[in-house]
């Protein structure tokens, strides 16, 4: 199985993109009744969230990844400092929809506090998705892709359960691309660290579900975007999905609810695993941002074992 940290960010990038047409709908027999099997990219409706955005542009957690990626291009490294400036200058005009937790911390932002102080009590698992540019960098310096992690997701989410996901799914991912299959890489990080902690029972409930239908297990653990309800339902896509990307991403959209994140964490990881070739080309072409986000990882430099700054 070929490895690949390039289409395990298409991969994140790609969940994103198809959750953005039905994204927040909750009643999944709607979704089913109106836009059928959501198996290629949409244009929003009239009056959803993302109203203005194209079919094959990202959700509002996408573009702060895109905005993550920017910064580590332009810096070389994750400066937790210089990411803040770059995300706060990102939503000066943006036309796209800016949630709570955004909010609040932009709102700390501009009273003075700082990326360790300034972030949300949210415990939406959208801030603990959009790191997979970190793991693409730091994939093989396990202690700096744990710290930045860290950092990233406390400049927004402040939440103890949030930011230990970030560190869980970069931890695994990382293992992926070492070699490991996601539910092994799943399994493993859950014996380590994780033991004891509330993702231990998250795993193991998303993983028994692995005969259950996507949709029931989703609507059974929670379709919101919070923490607890949203963890589980990506271990159930990566151990019932976890050698084919695209059915695992379709089937989270047709669960609706916070398809958005679970696609980002689950693309992440299913990518790093299948490669490009587990990516529809669909996808890939029609990824409005694709060539900006190759330009970037070009940009990134390649590390060899050397220490970073901290964040």
């Amino acid at each position: 199985m070929k490895k690949s940290p390039e289409a395990m960010v298409f991969a994140s990038f790609a969940g994103d993109a198809l959750a953005l047409g039905v994204h927040w709908i909750y009643d999944a027999g709607m979704i089913r009744r109106d836009f059928g099997r959501v198996e290629k990219y949409l244009t929003p409706a009239p009056g959803s969230y993302h109203e203005g955005k194209v079919k094959g542009e990202l959700t509002h957690y996408g573009d702060q990844t895109l905005v993550l990626l920017r910064s580590l291009a332009d810096e070389g490294e994750f400066d937790v400092n210089r990411y803040l400036e770059a995300w706060r200058e990102f939503f000066k005009g943006y036309r796209g929809y800016i949630d709570r937790a955004s909010r609040l911390s932009l709102k700390a932002f501009s009273s003075g506090r700082s990326p360790a102080e300034g972030g949300s009590d949210s415990d939406d698992l959208a801030g603990a998705v959009r790191i997979t540019p970190l793991v693409y960098l730091y994939r093989d310096e396990p202690e700096i892709l744990d710290s930045a992690a860290r950092a990233q997701t406390t400049m927004t989410h402040n939440n103890r359960e949030t930011v230990s996901c970030a560190r869980f799914f970069a931890a695994a991912a990382a293992r992926v691309l070492q070699g490991s299959s996601p539910v092994d890489a799943v399994s493993a990080e859950t014996r380590g660290k994780f033991r004891g902690s509330p993702i231990e029972k998250w795993v193991e409930d998303g993983m028994a579900s692995r005969d259950t239908d996507t949709v029931e297990a989703i609507s059974r653990f929670g379709q919101t975007c919070h923490t607890p309800e949203a963890f589980p339902g990506v271990i159930h896509l990566v151990t019932r999905y976890e050698n084919d990307l695209e059915e695992a991403l379709v089937q989270s959209v047709m669960a609706g609810g916070d398809s958005a994140a679970r696609n980002m964490a689950a693309g992440m990881l299913l990518g790093a695993w299948l490669g490009e070739e587990g990516i529809p080309s669909s996808w890939l072409e029609e990824l409005n941002a694709r060539e900006e986000i190759s330009a970037l990882l070009a940009r990134l430099p390649v590390r060899d074992g050397l220490s970073a700054n901290e964040p």
